[in-house]
């Protein structure tokens, strides 16, 4: 039992309505098992409150950010009162007021060569809410979460849907699934990380790629495919904790997009090496030179 406000919170009690989709047992699984999140804004803040709804009780949480304007129409955390305020803090309020007996470790600096090991460390799942144009350390989250042992997950807001692609550390790696290696402009790295999200472009009808402007890493985003993204997101977690299914990692992927009502799903042979990718990749600079030359400017 664990009193707060002066009233008793029961942890039972709290996430009693799972039981019957989770059993007990599971419910107990969820409650021990720890989750590590790298970025707190629009999927990540989404994806913890999500997990935390689900009663998972450990939580790393890691986000060198704070709260701005700009973060509104997207970001769970972000409202009047929390601007300017760290995120990882605004997090971990959230968490603690859903369940006050969760256990969190948090990462106010982000995720570096130096705390990556601590940060993922005793996680079963590792979920990447960097932001989409940090591909240093979201390369990094990957590298150490196979390292490690552990799956990781990204689910991007695409548009009104979202994507999710899980990495199993025996299977398919993050780099090689999205053909990106070091040498590589980070414009080119971002664009191939684009490509092999959602390999089917479900988004394509409505989505004017000239809105991404890879140079000054800006991209739309919606709310709806935020949370989206959560809900793929925490029930693949849940998942691998009830072990119910095998889950479809890379080069599998799945795309959901309500606004045109379509869910694809694929396995992707070769991930962006493939011939299909490849010439999409060749059509998508070919037919936008404002792309292609941020692609082909060398990093400064």
């Amino acid at each position: 039992m664990y009193k707060v406000h002066g009233e008793v919170f029961d942890y039972t009690e709290a996430f009693s309505r799972n039981i019957g989709l989770l059993s007990r047992a599971e419910q107990e699984e969820v409650r021990g098992t720890r989750v590590a999140i790298a970025g707190l804004g629009g999927v990540g803040g989404n994806h913890t409150l999500a997990l935390a709804r689900l009663g998972f009780g450990r939580f790393s949480l890691a986000d060198m950010d704070k709260f701005e304007l700009a973060n509104m129409n997207r970001q769970v955390g972000a409202t009047v009162d929390t601007l300017g305020r760290e995120k990882v803090e605004v997090t971990a309020e959230m968490v603690k007021a859903v369940n006050p007996t969760a256990e969190l470790r948090l990462f106010p600096t982000g995720i570096s060569e130096e705390n990556i090991a601590e940060f993922l460390d005793g996680a079963l799942a590792v979920i990447d809410g960097i932001d989409f144009f940090n591909m240093k350390a979201r390369r990094l989250l990957f590298r150490e979460a196979r390292a490690k042992g552990a799956y990781a997950l990204t689910a991007a807001p695409v548009g009104f849907g979202a994507t999710l692609h899980v990495f199993s550390p025996t299977g398919m790696s993050f780099d090689e699934y999205f053909d990106i290696r070091d040498e590589m402009t980070l414009a080119d790295q971002v664009l191939r990380f684009a490509l092999g999200l959602a390999p089917k472009l479900a988004h394509r009808k409505y989505f004017p790629l000239n809105t991404v402007d890879l140079e000054g890493r800006r991209a739309p985003s919606l709310s709806p495919g935020c949370f989206l993204a959560a809900v793929l997101v925490a029930t693949e977690v849940v998942n691998l904790v009830m072990r119910l299914y095998p889950p479809k990692v890379a080069p599998y992927f799945c795309q959901f997009d309500p606004l045109v009502q379509t869910y694809k799903t694929g396995y992707l042979r070769g991930g962006n090496r493939n011939p299909i990718q490849r010439a999409k990749r060749w059509w998508v600079l070919h037919t936008n030179p404002v792309l292609r030359a941020a692609v082909e400017k060398p990093d400064r």
